[in-house]
């Protein structure tokens, strides 16, 4: 076998190492070392971006890391969500918001798989537009409590942004797979 065969896994395995880095990433926000932090935080962005161009400019995408990839995001997501969270840096409420779109959009997806048919799940713009401010708001909220400079305001206002884009895209979701799960069951009967 060629080396080419074993490099097709190399997007798999940074998207599993960036899972493990959550483990860092979150001691170090409890031990409220908000600049290590953020630097865990970017090299965990970065291989974020380089496991999908990767995937994408050597067609190396498998089942496999169309499954790990978005896990290993909501792993470090929620993680950072839910230490700010007990730092009290952010509301619970907005945590359990993040969290409960999550479960909803992973049983959505298991009992469509389970009951209709093949899921590929596609992320909608709205869904890519909250992840963006979900990143946005952990790294603005490190960045508020690392630096001497107060950013509160901005962050209040992020706080609202994402509670309002987390509910919109979870409803998205719920509306379109609701609506393709209808036209598919219709569709065999």
């Amino acid at each position: 076998m060629n080396n080419h065969h074993y490099l097709k896994h190399l997007p798999n395995i940074i998207t599993s190492l960036r899972i493990i880095l959550a483990i860092p990433i979150i001691y170090l926000l409890l031990q409220q070392q908000y600049l290590m932090t953020l630097f865990f935080f970017l090299i965990a962005g970065i291989s974020d971006g380089v496991d999908g161009y990767l995937a994408k400019r050597y067609h190396w995408i498998s089942r496999l890391g169309q499954i790990l990839d978005p896990l290993a995001d909501k792993v470090l997501l929620v993680s950072c969500f839910l230490a700010l969270a007990w730092l009290q840096r952010l509301p619970m409420s907005l945590v359990i918001v993040v969290i409960a779109r999550d479960m909803v959009i992973v049983m959505g997806a298991l009992l469509y798989h389970y009951y209709i048919e093949y899921l590929f799940i596609h992320p909608s713009i709205i869904s890519k537009i909250n992840t963006f401010v979900q990143i946005f708001l952990v790294v603005l909220v490190t960045l508020n409590a690392g630096i001497a400079y107060d950013l509160s305001d901005f962050v209040q206002r992020l706080v609202y942004i994402v509670f309002i884009t987390t509910i919109w895209s979870g409803g998205d979701y719920i509306y379109r797979w609701g609506k393709r799960a209808l036209q598919t069951k219709s569709y065999h009967q």
